[in-house]
């Protein structure tokens, strides 16, 4: 028996992909606080540069 050879299949030598595991739950809630804080400041980004350039002289 020859053993396989798999030079062919992977010439560049990569090693084999490790498995994604985690033990850690996504943490959804905090990305949506920042998402909402990121929508505010521009809101009130925008309000601000309507309210100074439309203002009376």
């Amino acid at each position: 028996m020859t053993e396989y050879d798999d030079s062919k299949d992977n010439p560049m030598q990569h090693p084999e992909e490790q498995p994604i595991v985690s033990n850690e739950t996504p943490q959804f809630g905090k990305l949506l606080v920042v998402l909402a804080a990121a929508v505010l400041l521009l809101a009130f980004i925008t309000w601000a540069s309507v309210a100074y350039v439309t203002a009376p002289e």
